[in-house]
């Protein structure tokens, strides 16, 4: 099978020609495999899409128009009203996302604990000091003066964490700066339940070249030179 080992991007599909050499052709959105509705995604044109496969399928046969150059994975799920985010909301938005991070890398931690695999040993060692720290916020839904005041208290605590986000977005290429596509996985699954995510993507792109480098990511969070 020549379409074997051949990559196509996402939206494309391999096809062999006559001559047995295989190509990259947009994906039939009919014919992507059916899917579920928790799988429902939301593509910026604010239509809701039965899956990535249908979603990058349409954009990719809409390319070289404005539409096809316009339409992106919003969020997953089904379109909704997302309602906008005031002055207020986003400047407390950088609160909750660090304790999230905080909270996420205790728990990947833990889970290591009895089979590792998901951190490697140098993240174990930095996470283990967190995790060790009597004086740590526990999990949960706490008011923002709690957040503010913990994180003057302990500030030590939520500067890895931070980092670590930054570089596990930072894939495609590793290159110390942050491109829409590269930020997309994080901000679809957290639109829904976080609607401030977007403008504060934005906002953190302080010189405004559509790319969030990490000194501007560090101090988007409150993170110190």
């Amino acid at each position: 099978d020549p379409c074997r080992n051949f990559h196509c991007k996402r939206g494309k599909v391999c096809h062999a020609d006559k001559q047995g050499k295989p190509h990259c052709i947009c994906q039939d959105p009919a014919a992507c495999p059916p899917t579920k509705d928790y799988e429902h995604v939301c593509g910026t044109d604010n239509k809701t899409y039965d899956g990535a496969c249908q979603l990058f399928g349409t954009k990719c046969q809409l390319e070289g128009t404005k539409m096809g150059r316009q339409l992106h994975l919003d969020y997953m799920g089904s379109c909704k009203y997302i309602p906008p985010c005031t002055d207020y909301e986003v400047d407390q938005f950088p609160l909750r996302m660090r304790d999230w991070l905080k909270n996420i890398l205790i728990q990947y931690y833990e889970r290591d604990l009895n089979t590792s695999g998901i951190l490697t040993e140098k993240q174990r060692n930095k996470v283990k000091k967190i995790y060790q720290n009597d004086k740590r916020l526990v999990a949960g839904d706490h008011p923002v003066e709690l957040l503010l005041h913990d994180f003057e208290k302990n500030y030590h605590m939520y500067v890895y964490p931070v980092h670590w986000q930054f570089h596990q977005l930072d894939q495609h290429p590793v290159d110390r700066l942050l491109t829409h596509s590269e930020l997309a996985p994080l901000r679809a699954s957290l639109v829904p339940m976080e609607h401030c995510i977007t403008r504060f993507f934005q906002e953190c792109d302080g010189d405004r070249d559509k790319l969030i480098a990490l000194k501007e990511w560090c101090h988007c969070f409150g993170i110190k030179e």
